[in-house]
């Protein structure tokens, strides 16, 4: 094994707390949305987080899967990674939607790039048979 690189953040205070990467780029106070489902301006909570870096990842996957089947121009592609903190009678769990619009791509070549993506990106490894993950393919009307 040969490790890329490597970061790590730092919360102090948990899910009432704030949290600070390495280089600063991140320093957020981390708050729980209220009972609207609404979060309080400026904090965030690590569902977002997770929300932001799974679809930064799975994102990179899909460039580099396109890539490698010969679909160079992926127009303005956009992955939305919808994060959920769901609760059951075994406790909390999280469960994420993956939605893919790749507009330069049939639908056929869309859900190949979009399932071979899966296989490769590192936090879709991580998160395999431990959480639900739903992958869609948007395409226009």
């Amino acid at each position: 094994m040969k490790t890329i690189f490597e970061t790590f953040a730092t919360n102090e205070g948990g899910r009432a707390g704030h949290v600070v990467s390495d280089n600063g780029a991140i320093d957020l106070d981390i708050r729980m949305p209220n009972a609207k489902g609404e979060q309080e301006a400026g904090t965030t909570n690590p569902e977002q987080l997770f929300a932001a870096a799974y679809a930064s990842c799975y994102a990179g996957a899909v460039q580099a899967v396109a890539g490698q089947q010969g679909h160079k121009d992926l127009g303005d592609f956009i992955v939305k990674s919808t994060v959920s903190l769901n609760k059951d009678e075994d406790g909390f769990f999280i469960e994420v939607i993956l939605d893919t619009y790749l507009p330069t791509l049939s639908k056929e070549q869309g859900e190949e790039v979009v399932n071979l993506a899966h296989e490769m990106c590192p936090y879709s490894k991580a998160t395999r048979d431990n959480i639900t993950v739903h992958l869609n393919l948007l395409m226009d009307e």
